[in-house]
């Protein structure tokens, strides 16, 4: 596959829009009707809308002789990618355990990465009609509308939503807060974040790139941060596309979370 030199990230996100637009449509459409599903892995559920929706995404998004490369959770993973500068990072469906359970809380999440951090991101959650964007420097927003992360620094009263053991043992070193009901999508949970309708997300240690390019972006772009403990951006298009335990807030409450992470009292025991 021959490289590209230079993509507008703002035409990126243009196509990515159309592309997603039309995903969400197909998954929308077979969402709560019977569907074969499997396990991957140890647990991971998939369905065959994923792989329709993965399929369309591919088609659109001409990944093949196009220059860029491509990553999602539902193709075979192509080592060429890690040769591109600029690669297409896909979740067809991110919350498939809820998709096939008929809960609202999934979306279609795709990416443009550029030397391994987003330009352009587009998330979309059909049942609840959301669409959100950001392409870098240019901010972020859900249905057309600027979004912005929550401002502050301080914990005591956050919205938060991650891994119930997690705040389970931060509850213990933090003043009170608020643990918002469970989101499926891990992508929409940080989309949330950048609206500013929770204050801070908390992501276990099994996150991939997929989980994670466009919301990273819309986070970032929308006035907050995504990082692991250390503090350090989040580098996609890697051998191995997984991270580690990390927090998503606005940049000055990030900051103050990035203290408490690194409190050794957090240490699971």
């Amino acid at each position: 596959m021959p490289a590209i030199e230079a993509v507008d990230p703002a035409r990126a996100a243009e196509c990515l829009a159309i592309s997603v637009h039309e995903a969400g449509s197909l998954a929308l459409s077979m969402f709560g009707k019977p569907l074969k599903n499997w396990t991957k892995g140890a647990s991971s559920p998939v369905s065959e809308a994923d792989i329709a929706v993965d399929t369309l995404l591919r088609e659109r998004l001409g990944a093949a002789g196009s220059g860029i490369g491509w990553l999602s959770e539902e193709s075979p993973d192509d080592p060429a990618r890690l040769k591109l500068r600029f690669v297409w990072i896909v979740d067809p469906i991110d919350g498939t355990r809820g998709y096939i359970a008929g809960l609202p809380d999934w979306a279609v999440s795709a990416a443009l990465v550029d030397n391994g951090r987003p330009i352009a991101a587009c998330l979309f959650a059909p049942v609840t009609d959301e669409f959100f964007m950001a392409v870098a420097g240019k901010g972020a927003t859900r249905n057309g509308k600027t979004m912005a992360a929550s401002s502050g620094t301080k914990f005591a009263g956050a919205r938060v939503a991650g891994p119930k053991n997690f705040f389970e043992r931060l509850a213990a070193i933090a003043p009170p807060f608020t643990v918002v009901p469970r989101i499926h999508s891990l992508a929409l949970r940080l989309a949330r974040v950048a609206e500013g309708t929770i204050d801070a997300a908390i992501a276990g240690g099994s996150s991939h790139d997929w989980d994670l390019a466009a919301a990273d972006l819309l986070v970032h772009e929308a006035g907050g941060a995504l990082t692991p403990s250390s503090g350090e951006p989040l580098t996609y298009n890697r051998a191995v596309p997984r991270h580690g335990m990390l927090v998503a807030a606005g940049r000055d409450r990030h900051a103050a979370l990035l203290h408490l992470l690194n409190d050794p009292r957090l240490a699971p025991s």
